[in-house]
């Protein structure tokens, strides 16, 4: 049967069910085969298998849909080998210090002490992958002040100019912070400055442990339990902000508003580490509406649960086995687990059999259990994306240690040290389609699936020895990527009791 002789809603059908190496051969076939191809059969597939990522979305916006797909299908083919260029963005800060990641469509952001270095994207081309450009270091610190860690970051919706930030400090102060690009005489803007606007404090001068946005909205939430859910254009607390108390040590947030019921998760340490709320007409409501816990844990009394801490929340992966959708959760516990969650499942504890005003709703299993049988260190840190949209990738508590995880082959995980094998929790991370941003106590780094990467895609680095800064450059590499410890779990990743 001729295909050109088909009626076009029939080809378009036809076309949604190729994968890229039967697409690329029927556009090889005839002139018209060709057309469709380009103009509907990559679209088509791109649209089938997203591939979010802030750090290439500018230059994925200018490549034609073929070159996007063919990006896509050589970085889905190197995590399938775990081939990657491992490189460190800056030399090591002095001092040990809690590093924090925000990124936005334009920019990595890099909290340290009370520093932000700023790093912007370019723009790549058919065969180089965009780069990575050291914007510069902008001080917090007010003249004669002392000196105030950052504890929160995030970047706020400002119409997409990717310049607005909310940032919280360790005396519990939170600003509005704007970059500004400073042009030079030759019209290139090589130096940033920033303007600030003092906010609200917290309840009690209580400082932020964890910031999140999404659209207009703002979630604050302090290190001794309170909430605060807010309009960011707001300068000061307004009679509509909505406040609550999860009276516990509170350490990570997240916020979901893509969700049928829009909702709020908190990581604490206690009985009940990790815990939903319903955000019911733009107001956080008093009442979980889901406490997540370990398998044993939910089968447990309330009163008799064992304490636990949740370090890391975060989407689950766009390609996994419970479909994209926004109720689905990935936690990073104390015990070395990573959990995955589906707020939509019926699996939920037998001890209590309904809601009750001080046990909460029957506490809900996890659906997926991974962990690195070689390290139980408690996770600081999650994100998803990778490969194929189906990877999870935790940041651990000692030797700056990253894993990583397949979903849907969840037993085949792997891990890797940050270049420099620092003695340091991995903090904070951010997984695209193809690079890992992570950060240790000492600097930043990447890791990069991608194909097209130059010594111009990073920012430069000093010729390295084991005597600096601890790095050392691959053999064969032509100084592209640095040496790292990488080993295969090697067993299950699925853990036997949840």
């Amino acid at each position: 049967m001729n295909l050109t002789l088909l009626p076009s809603d029939i080809v378009i059908l036809v076309l949604e069910i190729l994968g890229p190496s039967e697409l690329a051969a029927l556009s090889l076939t005839c002139r018209t085969m060709h057309f469709i191809v380009t103009e509907i059969g990559w679209t088509s597939y791109l649209r089938a298998h997203p591939r979010p990522s802030c750090s290439l979305s500018q230059t994925r916006f200018v490549w034609s849909p073929r070159i996007r797909v063919r990006y896509d299908v050589m970085s889905d083919a190197a995590w399938d080998r775990s081939d990657f260029i491992a490189r460190p963005l800056s030399r090591m800060w002095p001092g040990k210090l809690q590093p924090i990641l925000a990124i936005s469509a334009s920019r990595l952001i890099v909290a340290a002490g009370s520093n932000l270095y700023c790093y912007t994207f370019g723009q790549g081309n058919d065969t180089l992958a965009p780069s990575v450009i050291f914007e510069g270091q902008i001080s917090l610190l007010r003249s004669q002040e002392l000196i105030r860690n950052i504890t929160g970051i995030t970047f706020v919706d400002d119409g997409c100019l990717d310049r607005s930030l909310h940032v919280a400090f360790q005396d519990g102060a939170i600003e509005h912070v704007v970059l500004t690009q400073i042009p030079t005489l030759n019209g290139q803007s090589l130096s940033i400055t920033i303007s600030r606007t003092n906010l609200n404090p917290m309840p009690s001068g209580d400082f932020v442990e964890s910031l999140s946005s999404e659209a207009n909205s703002i979630l604050s939430l302090s290190a001794n339990g309170y909430v605060r859910l807010g309009d960011h254009r707001s300068e000061h607390v307004d009679s509509m902000d909505s406040v609550i108390e999860l009276k516990s040590r509170s350490w990570v947030s997240h916020l979901c508003l893509q969700s049928s019921t829009p909702y709020a998760a908190f990581g604490t340490a206690s009985t009940t580490p990790l815990n939903v709320y319903p955000i019911i007409d733009g107001q956080l409501s008093s009442r979980p509406l889901a406490i997540l816990h370990t398998r044993k844990g939910a089968e447990m009394p309330v009163s008799q649960r064992p304490s636990s801490a949740v370090y890391g929340v975060t989407r689950g992966p766009l390609n996994s086995p419970w479909g994209s959708s926004p109720q689905i959760l990935v936690s990073g516990w104390f015990d070395g687990q990573v959990r995955c969650y589906d707020l939509r499942s019926s699996s939920r504890s037998t001890a209590e059999s309904s809601y009750t005003a001080t046990a909460g709703p029957a506490a809900l299993r996890p659906v997926l259990s991974l962990a690195d049988r070689w390290s139980y260190e408690p996770i600081y840190s999650v994100s998803c994306g990778g490969g194929s949209a189906s990877h999870i990738a935790a940041g651990t508590a000692r030797h700056s240690v990253v894993s990583f995880w397949d979903v849907r082959s969840p037993t085949t995980g792997w891990s890797v040290h940050a270049p420099g094998n620092d003695s340091s929790p991995v903090y904070s991370v951010v997984l695209e389609s193809s690079r890992l941003f992570g950060v240790t106590q000492s600097r930043p780094f990447v890791y990069d699936f991608g194909p097209g990467v130059t010594m111009d895609t990073y920012p430069p680095i000093p010729q390295a020895s084991r005597g600096i800064d601890n790095l050392k450059q691959k053999k064969g590499s032509n100084r592209l990527t640095y040496h790292v410890l990488r080993y295969a779990h090697n067993s299950s990743g699925l853990c036997n009791e949840h």
